[in-house]
């Protein structure tokens, strides 16, 4: 039985690879950024097992980790949590570049750091999932598709790195997609919200089951998923 860390999965992407996964009985520990994120998520997914740690804060993710015991056994780390703020360079301050970086950029790299052991042990994967602005960035959007380009040298870099160890690295770049980001980034751009005519979650959630689940000699480097209408 596998056993995968998922990050985000809360809402959106998060929680529908959460709930395939979970109705298959694989083993799922969920991070949390606090206690009683924790707690709600392990009523969600009964079995489950938390990691609570606040991604914002990357610089204290080892010493919340010290505190609790990380699995002995880790399949797949699925980094699909983020955030979004928009606005042009003109406007954001250090405080909104910050943030992004340190959620979608530096804390996944960390909890990267701090599972690889077992990673390797398993032979298991790092499924990243990037953006359609980690591949090109618009107007006022530079803080977010700057944390998302990072992301992709980030599982660039880690792919070759690990590849000796059998580590394989895969990265999903969604387009918009339909969920509680997307309802706040089109607020952000002042624009009416209609999750029919974006991605639908399960739909990113069949590519990265796709990429856990694809026999051992092969690997999806990386694969773009775009609205189909």
């Amino acid at each position: 039985m596998a056993t995968h860390v998922i990050t985000g999965a809360g809402s959106g992407i998060g929680a529908a690879v959460a709930r395939r996964l979970h109705a298959r009985g694989d083993e799922l520990v969920l991070h949390a950024r606090d206690a009683g994120r924790a707690k709600e998520l392990a009523a969600e997914f009964p079995g489950a097992r938390t990691l609570v740690g606040d991604l914002s804060d990357p610089d204290r993710l080892s010493w919340a980790f010290s505190h609790q015991s990380l699995p002995d056994r880790v399949d797949s780390l699925l980094h699909i949590a983020g955030v979004v703020d928009l606005g042009p360079v003109g406007d954001l301050t250090p405080k909104t570049w910050r943030h992004q970086l340190n959620v979608n950029l530096i804390a996944p790299a960390e909890l990267t750091r701090h599972l690889l052991p077992q990673l390797r042990l398993s032979q298991g994967q790092v499924i990243f999932v990037n953006s359609g602005a980690g591949l090109s960035a618009s107007a006022n959007w530079s803080a977010y598709a700057a944390s998302k380009h990072g992301l992709k040298a980030l599982a660039d870099s880690l792919r070759q790195e690990e590849r000796g160890a059998g580590v394989r690295v895969t990265t999903v770049y969604p387009g918009r997609t339909a969920s509680p980001m997307q309802a706040k980034v089109h607020q952000q751009e002042g624009k009416e919200y209609d999750p029919s005519k974006w991605i639908d979650p399960e739909s990113v959630a069949t590519t990265i089951l796709l990429a856990l689940d694809l026999p051992r000699d092969a690997e999806i480097n990386d694969v773009t998923v775009r609205p189909g209408h």
